[in-house]
């Protein structure tokens, strides 16, 4: 069986054995950069690997041109397949992605795997939190794989640049969905970006609405249902945030509802509010 969206923690300590399976700890925080590997170093499921979202997850911030793309680009996928091998990953793996934020930075790899192709990964319903209160095992020696066979192939996303979105600003054929928190949102309490606010005519639907008071997702009746209520056609929808991870979490979550079709902007507002010639809301 493939999963593709979420595992349960009974069933991943079911499979920690499994050769097939490969568990990728995404901890962070976006206020201390160290902290995810310092998460990892104490404490995580065994055999699993680590991936920073700076450096595993992430491109270089400033493009060829010398535009800035935004916190957290897109790396190329060629080396991105690399870091898969480097991770022991095959085109027959069962990825399992997992942090300790209701999979705010899980949810950028599972994305990721599906930009270049690859179907069987799935998210720990419920995290790192999930884990413990299963009384499931905990390793502390590092893990790390080699010799992954991983090809590159036809993504199973899609993605939207800045220039789509300014003539989404003219057109408003397709429907902009904000993944921040609804301060932040509001332009109220930025301490990230340099400027506060969000892109005009873009609705906001906080990632954490997804799920259910303990962590884990809401079901997927409950998803489809306010989601369909907030955006209609998927397939004209675009996801954004701060720097394209939240977005992820969202996108997962339509993923669940059985809502396919919807677009990244991996730039989002860190890239729009970049250059001053941009409207602000």
């Amino acid at each position: 069986m493939t999963f593709s969206t979420l595992v349960s923690a009974d069933t991943l300590s079911q499979h920690l054995d499994d050769p097939n399976w490969v568990v990728i700890d995404c901890r962070h925080d976006l206020a201390n950069p160290d902290a995810g590997r310092a998460a990892y170093d104490e404490a995580h499921i065994p055999r699993a690997r680590f991936a920073h979202l700076d450096h595993d997850l992430a491109g270089p911030t400033v493009g060829e041109d010398g535009a800035f793309r935004g916190r957290h680009p897109l790396p190329a996928q060629e080396g991105f397949i690399d870091t898969l091998r480097g991770w022991g990953i095959h085109d027959d793996t069962q990825v399992v992605v997992y942090d300790a934020h209701g999979g705010m930075f899980a949810a950028r790899l599972w994305w990721m795997l599906r930009w270049v192709g690859h179907k069987a990964v799935a998210t720990l319903d419920g995290g790192w939190q999930a884990w413990l209160a299963g009384k499931h095992p905990v390793a502390t020696e590092p893990s790390s794989g080699s010799g992954g066979t991983l090809g590159l192939r036809a993504p199973l996303t899609k993605t939207v640049g800045v220039g789509d979105v300014m003539r989404n600003l003219l057109d408003n054929r397709r429907t902009l969905v904000d993944a921040r928190a609804p301060d932040r949102f509001r332009g109220e309490n930025e301490t990230i970006d340099p400027v506060g606010g969000h892109i005009p005519g873009a609705i906001n639907r906080f990632f954490k609405d997804n799920l259910q008071p303990d962590g884990r997702f809401k079901s997927s009746e409950q998803l489809r249902e306010e989601w369909q209520a907030l955006i209609g056609d998927p397939q004209q929808a675009i996801m954004q945030c701060g720097s394209g991870v939240t977005a992820c979490h969202n996108l997962l979550a339509l993923e669940i509802a059985g809502l396919s079709g919807a677009a990244l902007y991996p730039g989002s507002w860190s890239e729009w509010c970049a250059d001053a010639e941009r409207p602000v809301a």
